[in-house]
């Protein structure tokens, strides 16, 4: 038995015989991007950042970079 991210399992279940991946999940990683508070332009930073990955992942830049990487089993975050 083994639990971990699922890309990494599902590379393994392949790889090797008598091994099956378990239907669903039992955790969601949540990915964030920190700024600090003492900066003078917080709030214009946090709207600049998330303007930026929002224009990156409606673009299909997220997902065409998924693709080039071989990312497998997962998704852009709506």
């Amino acid at each position: 038995m083994a639990a971990g991210v699922k890309q990494q399992l599902e590379s393994d279940a392949k790889r090797y015989e008598g091994l099956r991946m378990l239907p669903g999940r039992f955790m969601v990683i949540n990915q964030a991007i920190g700024v600090p508070k003492a900066r003078s332009n917080y709030e214009d930073t946090t709207a600049y950042l998330g303007n930026v990955i929002a224009e990156l992942k409606q673009s299909g830049f997220v997902a065409d970079a998924m693709k080039r990487h071989n990312i497998q089993g997962a998704k852009v975050a709506e």
